[in-house]
């Protein structure tokens, strides 16, 4: 078995980005701009991206481990507003929604009056799914049973 640089380079490129990116479309571009730089050849290029991403690994890994609420509990604060936006949107709207219905109908609620806001799923299911992909290297993580009672 040969040892090739280019193939080792883009392998472990390939495993940060899996780490970096949970969104699929967003990890396939970036393994695309690596496979680019294994066919041209270029090894320092290549390398110089690696590193690049490694670095960034180890930065969310320090940045997971602070003891400071706004450095390690940014992650955290967007899963709870993404699951309360969920909530919102999927089990208390339509409750306010029938709410209103009835009160509108008994005339307690002016017709002028707007309804409760919907809100606009499609940058919070990109950002739920963001986090679930977090999420999953997070099970990962357990199944190998990684510590996290610091974090």
């Amino acid at each position: 078995m040969s040892f090739d640089p280019l193939t080792a380079l883009l392998q472990a490129g390939k495993m940060a980005i899996e780490r970096i990116w949970p969104d699929p479309a967003k990890r396939a571009e970036e393994v695309r701009k690596l496979e680019e730089l294994k066919q041209k050849g270029s090894l320092a290029e290549l390398n110089v991206q690696v590193q690049l991403l490694l670095g960034q690994l180890e930065i969310n890994k320090v940045e997971a481990q602070h003891k400071s609420l706004f450095v390690a509990g940014w992650r955290p604060w967007i899963g709870w507003v993404g699951g309360l936006a969920l909530a919102y949107q999927f089990v208390l709207y339509p409750l306010l929604c029938w709410c209103w219905a009835i009160y509108s109908a008994k005339g307690l609620i002016p017709l002028e009056m707007t309804p409760p806001p919907v809100l606009e799923t499609g940058a919070l299911f990109s950002m739920i799914t963001a986090m679930l992909g977090i999420g999953a290297m997070r099970s990962y993580d357990k199944a190998r049973g990684t510590q996290t009672h610091k974090i």
